[in-house]
């Protein structure tokens, strides 16, 4: 596979005997598309789509090698011959294309899902995660043995597939072997205890296991940490005389990762965190090693790829997220077209969902399970109407047009973009610009009409366009409480980061869901030195935590930079009798009432001479809520004011309206599976 715009990340490499195409290679990204530990067609689809794509070689997902403990429910197992088949019809499709495959060999250990019926949770010693509930039980040396043989059966079997080899991980301080290698959590003090030597002898036990018996052709790759980055962790020193053992015990590869699972954000890089994440490590390891050296962590440009491997950080790119999010990234990059893949965003929505159970999903990709491989043309070509030019918006109208519809998109607005140019200002978010330009590019590929700068009416809807499809996506408008004009100045978070207002030293931001938490974020002073001339911000939120709807490394980035810059936040301000002050009533989410904060009397004190930041956490018409509508599950009241205008009161209507949910949390979401399914589906 060659390529003149990067030639160095598009030339091939040989790893162990076995030459592969390229040198993109994509990581695990676990996708609970698997059934009871199975292959599904879900799951062949998913991966055939990025080998299609052009991805050199694919790390799959966990793939469990016992049947007692479970990583997640829709993760992969090979613990017995019964999951061959399936992994014979993974292996083919994916080889169709040219590109290699290998499954990750896993043990969860302590990091098992604890799901009723599981057994005690076992370790390489007593310790466990921080939000263990109960300490693990310590792994015998005869368990070690008979586990060390089950790596061996499960990489059989896999070779019996026709898989091209094997990642085993050893990374992140996670699951059996990543626990033994690190001392954080191996505390033994028998023959695989205490020295950096004695800690890494059940990986190199399980490597030479998988060697013996599946011999030199097979590839061979171990995902360590580079560093853990934790005082008490494995260090870049320990990882690189790791390193130099695993060649001489025979290893193909090293999959360089770094940080470790409990840290959040250390080896999952959050969006608008350094690129590369764990580039230096991967480096210097690459110095003392003659095999193959691969890095990993939120690489998701070509260009950042080509450097890599041009500057010598590594021999190999792991790009999981940029292949996930657009399939076509290889070939499209390989050709020149970097502009026309879907940028991803870092959000880690990928991941957040998955730890709760949830498919794959991806804000930027709709459809990432198929990549856009669902939709057909239409039976009937219509005229679409698709008010507002936000991600959603834009999203509609692509796909209407791809189905052959004729489509119009209208937006009050002189640009595209919507929300997502507001989110786009907070510190972290830059990346959101990526994505209005690529979809708006694609709208006029598409053949789209669009007209900025025009307001319409249910009146011009009625007249100008009778007998259009019309999908209503201009989003929801901010409530300020009556109670807040009290304050010097009053503004909403769009306002403020919009460039429509600006305001004083001393401010309250009312709610602190994601908006309010980047709101302050924002405002806070990038060095928290006590000048005179910084902001005082004070976030002010009902819930006992920042927020709530955010996970993972995104929400531990944001919360812990706010936090640093001195804002100060007052959480569980709800309770009558503790706070005092006008009453602010907010619709409870399930319709069952209502509850009654009242401002804090301090936080009056510290806004005087200031003002209030109302961030846009509100968006149902006429009822009065501070957090994002997304977060009260109240789906299907956007807009329903006109609605209700153009269709009139009893009159059939003239147009057929579409009502779309609301399609943002905390305004970082960008498109809408919703959006997608019903243009594919209703039209």
């Amino acid at each position: 596979m060659e390529s003149s715009a990067y030639p160095m990340l598009f030339s091939p490499i040989k790893v162990g005997t076995t030459e592969v195409k390229n040198r993109v290679f994509m990581p695990p990204v676990s996708t609970n598309l698997a059934d009871h530990g199975y292959v599904t067609d879900d799951l062949v689809d998913h991966y055939r789509a990025r080998a299609k794509g052009g991805v050199g070689l694919i790390i799959t997902e966990v793939v469990t090698v016992e049947p007692t403990y479970t990583y997640l429910p829709g993760d992969m197992c090979c613990y017995d011959d019964t999951f061959i088949p399936g992994w014979e019809k993974l292996a083919a499709a994916v080889h169709e294309y040219g590109c290699k495959i290998m499954p990750q060999l896993f043990h969860p250990a302590y990091m098992a899902f604890n799901i009723p019926g599981t057994p005690r949770l076992i370790a390489p010693s007593f310790v466990g995660p921080s939000y263990a509930r109960e300490a693990p039980r310590p792994i015998t040396v005869d368990e070690i043995h008979e586990l060390t043989h089950q790596f061996g059966d499960a990489a059989v079997r896999m070779q019996k597939a026709g898989v091209d080899g094997v990642e085993v991980h050893a990374a992140h301080a996670h699951g059996m072997l990543g626990g033994f290698l690190t001392p954080l959590y191996n505390k033994r003090t028998d023959e695989y205890g205490g020295s950096l030597d004695a800690r890494m002898r059940f990986l190199l036990e399980v490597i030479a296991e998988i060697r013996e018996r599946c011999g030199k052709d097979f590839i061979i790759d171990v995902r360590i940490s580079g560093d853990e980055y934790t005082d008490g962790g494995l260090t870049l020193n320990d990882m690189i005389y790791v390193s130099r053992r695993l060649e001489k015990a025979g290893v193909d590869m090293i999959h360089v990762s770094g940080g470790t699972t409990i840290k959040r954000g250390s080896a999952i890089p959050a969006a608008g965190t350094q690129q590369a994440s764990h580039a230096a490590c991967s480096r210097e390891i690459k110095k003392h090693v003659n095999i193959p050296v691969a890095t990993v962590g939120r690489i998701n440009e070509a260009w950042i790829a080509e450097e890599l491997i041009e500057d010598g950080a590594a021999d190999i790119c792991m790009m999981g997220r940029a292949n996930l999010c657009d399939a076509e990234f290889c070939n499209k990059a390989a050709a020149g077209n970097a502009d026309d893949i879907r940028p991803c965003i870092g959000c880690l929505r990928c991941l957040n969902g998955i730890m709760f159970g949830k498919r794959i999903s991806c804000t930027v990709n709709p459809d990432v399970e198929r990549d856009e491989a669902g939709y057909e043309p239409a039976a009937e070509a219509k005229n679409v109407l698709v008010v507002g030019a936000g991600p959603a918006g834009m999203e509609a109208a692509y796909i209407a047009a791809k189905r052959g519809h004729n489509v119009v998109l209208v937006d009050k607005q002189d640009e595209p973009g919507g929300e997502m140019r507001i989110a786009a200002v907070p510190p972290a978010k830059q990346e959101l610009t990526r994505v209005i330009k690529y979809q708006y590019r694609r709208l006029a590929e598409a053949g789209v009409k669009c007209v900025f700068g025009t307001e319409l009416t249910a009146e011009d809807i009625q007249r100008d366009y009778a007998g259009y499809e019309v999908v209503l996506a201009y989003g929801a408008e901010p409530i300020v409480p009556a109670f807040m004009q009290g304050f010097k100045q009053v503004m909403t978070a769009d306002d403020l980061l919009g460039g429509k207002a600006f305001p004083g030293k001393k401010i309250v931001i009312v709610g602190g869901g994601t908006v309010g938490c980047e709101t302050a974020d924002y405002l806070a002073p990038l060095v928290n030195d006590l000048s005179p001339a910084n902001r005082d911000v004070t976030v002010i939120e009902m819930t006992k935590t920042l927020a709530a709807n955010e996970g993972g490394a995104g929400r531990a980035v944001l919360i812990t930079r706010m936090l640093s810059k001195g804002v100060h936040v007052l959480t569980g301000q709800q309770r009558p009798g503790q706070l005092n002050g006008p009453q602010l009533h907010r619709a409870a989410a399930d319709g069952a009432g209502e509850q009654t904060i009242r401002p804090h009397q301090h936080l009056a004190a510290r806004a005087a001479g200031g003002g209030a930041v109302i961030p846009h956490d509100g968006g149902q018409h006429g009822v009065l809520l501070l957090f994002p509508l997304i977060e009260q599950g109240l789906e299907d009241v956007v807009h329903t004011r006109l609605l209700s205008r153009a269709i009139g009161s009893g009159g059939a209507a003239p147009c057929s309206f579409i009502q779309p949910a609301a399609f943002t949390a905390g305004r970082e979401f960008a498109t809408s599976a919703l959006y997608w399914s019903m243009v594919r589906s209703q039209w």
